[in-house]
């Protein structure tokens, strides 16, 4: 057998701690690469306060520049001004997209009287499907799935009649989605005909 030579107690190296930022997930050193900025300092400021100051303070950043040459300092200034401009301008088309996007609740009839009901327009809220589907089948104890439709897009089905019960959740777990933005409706679908 080998010989395994173990290192002397001076060569120990510890494992260094890495923080992970909670939004972009990159080391917060490596966040301005990440696209969302003005989000990435936000956090790191409500949750690491003495590394955003290291960071993010006008000393570090007159540091960082005084190494550029003049050049380089106008680019990366004029630089750090589109990025904010994008990020502001993301952020207003997502807000406006959101404030015009719908959630329809379908019903639709199977067989004769039995029902099922289409949830659809959860995303653009930011609303996570496959747990929404899940909590859906917890609450009304039915089945309930996750279904693409004809237009490529997601949409929550629960077996039975209970887009009432839906409008009602919604508006106690996501208060952020504006109640004139929920439509319900009901679609008979038609008999296959031969």
């Amino acid at each position: 057998m080998a010989d395994t030579a173990t290192a002397p107690a001076g060569d120990v190296r510890l494992a260094k701690n890495v923080i992970y930022c909670g939004v972009c997930t990159l080391p917060p050193e490596y966040c301005e690469f990440g696209g969302t900025t003005k989000k990435c300092e936000e956090w790191l400021e409500s949750h690491h306060p003495d590394l955003h100051d290291e960071i993010y303070s006008p000393d570090a950043a007159a540091a960082a520049l005084s190494t550029l040459s003049v050049d380089a300092q106008k680019r990366a200034e004029k630089d750090a001004q589109k990025k904010a401009a994008k990020a502001v301008a993301l952020e207003a088309r997502e807000s406006e997209k959101r404030a015009t996007s719908r959630i329809t609740i379908k019903r639709v009839e199977r067989n004769k009287r039995k029902y099922v009901t289409e949830i659809s327009g959860l995303a653009h809220f930011g609303i996570d499907l496959k747990k929404t589907a899940k909590e859906f089948g917890k609450k009304f104890a039915t089945g309930s799935s996750v279904t693409k439709t004809a237009s490529g897009g997601e949409e929550v089905t629960v077996q039975g009649d209970v887009s009432e019960d839906v409008v009602e959740w919604l508006q106690e777990n996501h208060g952020e989605v504006p109640e004139e933005n929920v439509e319900c409706v009901e679609d008979k679908k038609k008999k296959g005909g031969a």
